[in-house]
Formats: structure tokens, sequence, C-alpha cells
């Protein structure tokens, strides 16, 4: 039996030990695909959700470190625009059910996460001293609402209709976040924007619209059925529904489903 030097045993054990701990490696111990690639998820989502569905996809990625989830921010309706222009994405989230149903024959089944309330966005301190949906019908005041075709600004017309107040928007604005910019911006006194919306900005006050005038807004989420990455897709959308999602809604001032 030829002599091996201690060197060339030493080579030769570390040369066997790598050979073992490969296959592992290539098992995914590390919680990756088996290629070494993240998952990357994209997800369509209603402008009313950006903070807290970047929030939640950061606390996604905490419990999946082989998945990446990124968003793309619109009104609702140039969401629906673009998932019929076939882009890629995974997941749609929009902010009323009535976007989400004409896009039936191109999403699995919907499911609620999430839902919000109306409220009155008014210049910080109320210099105009308004008190409700009938003030907003002043003459002179300038009301921004997001444009009709965008949930948004549908709702903020069905309760300013039932009121019979009205309004002479200033502008229409391509979604929400928009229409409260204009307020924040000093272009117009007060607007008609989702409760949540108001309550993470530091520029605006709010005055309340009663339960008996507002209206119930809610966040159905889908798998488009052409989802590049369907089954991490569908883990995504069930897990906005786990009580650790529910948890970064409630802290933003969502409602539950």
């Amino acid at each position: 039996m030829p002599h091996v030097s201690p060197p060339r045993r030493r080579l030769l054990g570390a040369a066997l030990a790598l050979l073992l701990t490969a296959p592992l490696a290539a098992c995914g111990g590390g919680g990756g695909r088996a290629d070494g690639a993240d998952t990357r998820l994209t997800v369509l989502a209603a402008a009313s959700l950006t903070d807290v569905l970047r929030a939640a996809g950061a606390a996604y990625e905490k419990e999946h470190d082989d998945t990446r989830v990124r968003f793309s921010f619109a009104g609702s309706q140039e969401l629906v625009a673009q998932v019929k222009q076939g882009a890629p994405a995974d997941v749609l989230v929009t902010a009323d059910t009535d976007s989400m149903d004409t896009l039936a024959d191109r999403t699995d089944d919907p499911t609620v996460v999430a839902r919000n309330r109306l409220v009155i966005a008014v210049a910080k301190g109320n210099p105009e001293r308004l008190d409700g949906l009938a003030d907003l019908g002043r003459t002179g005041l300038k009301v921004v609402l997001a444009a009709p075709e965008v949930p948004a600004g549908r709702y903020a017309r069905d309760v300013l209709d039932r009121q019979k107040v009205k309004v002479g928007s200033v502008s229409d604005e391509p979604s929400v976040r928009a229409a409260l910019s204009k307020i924040e911006l000093g272009e117009a006194d007060a607007g008609i924007v989702y409760a949540t919306d108001a309550a993470s900005s530091d520029r605006v006050d709010t005055v309340a619209v009663p339960d008996r005038q507002n209206i119930d807004v809610s966040y159905p989420a889908a798998v488009l059925t052409d989802a590049p990455n369907r089954e991490s897709a569908a883990d995504f959308v069930d897990w906005l529904n786990s009580p650790a999602a529910r948890r970064v809604f409630a802290d933003a001032g969502f409602q539950q489903p």
C-alpha cells in the first residue's frame, strides 16, 4: 500500500468533505430554490394599498426567504387595463369587487383581504370649518375627487348622490393618492378619500363620514391565471389573510375582511 504524506492526506480529506456536503447544499438547505435563484413575485395593487402592502411584502419575505415580492401600484382601472394588455404579473389586488369581476376569465377566485372606509380630507387645521358631506357643496369650495372610473371616485360620488350633495370637482385624479396630494399641496380645500390614506399623511386633517352615510370598501386579491409563479402567488394570497398579515393591515388602519 503506497504511503500518503500528512499534507496529501489532509488535502484528500478536505476534498471528500466537499463532495459530501455539496449535495446537501443543492437540496435547498438554505431555503432557496434548487438552482439558487429566488422566486420573484410581481403584484399589481391599488394605489391606496401602497404603504400597507409594502409592509406586508417585507413581512412575507422574512417568513419566505426564497421569495421576493415586487409591487406596481396604480388606480384599479389602470391595473385592469394592464392585465388585459398582457402585463406579466402574478397577483392582482383591487380596491373594489367590480374591477376584479371584469377580469373573471383572467384570475382565480378572488378573496377579500381588507376593508376600508371613506373620510373627508381637509387642509391642516380645517380652515374652512367643514363638518360633514353637506359642507362639500358650498359655493367656492375647491373639492377634489378621484376620477369616476376609479373606485375611490365612484364611492365618493355614490355617497354624495345619496346625500343629494352636488359637488363640482376641481379635478378628477387618476388615484386616491393623487387626490390626497392635491389637498396636501394646497391646490384643493377638501376631498373624499380612504380613511387609511388620510391617516398616513401628516399634512391633512379629517372629517368623519358617519356610518349611515358611508360605504364599505373591499379589497379583493387573486392569482392571475397566466401568473409565471402560480404556486408562490397562491401562497402569497393565502398569506394575506393570515394573522400576521391582518396585524399589518390593522396597524395601517384597515378593517378585517
